[in-house]
């Protein structure tokens, strides 16, 4: 279980750093002056932004509930029923 959620916090680190990059691809296009070249790589880094992005909030759900999960496993009942 705990590979797993290194693997998990690995692949959102990566994400985030498509994140970033397609940031300051989004903010270097403006500094382009063709004007396809402008539309092809702002539009690019946008889809790059947005894959990132739900990439990154699907492992991090699936983080928390590997870890909420983990934490009800073995923590034992504090009322057994009667």
């Amino acid at each position: 279980m705990l590979g797993q959620k290194f693997k998990l916090v690995g692949l959102i680190v990566v994400c985030l750093f498509f994140l970033c990059f397609g940031i300051d691809l989004l903010i270097s296009s403006y500094r382009l002056n063709n004007p396809f070249t402008f539309v092809m790589t702002f539009f690019a880094s946008n889809l790059m932004i947005l894959i990132s992005v739900s990439l990154a909030l699907g492992f991090a759900l699936r983080l928390k509930r590997q870890i909420r999960s983990t934490g009800e496993s073995e923590d034992p009942p504090s009322n057994p029923p009667s």
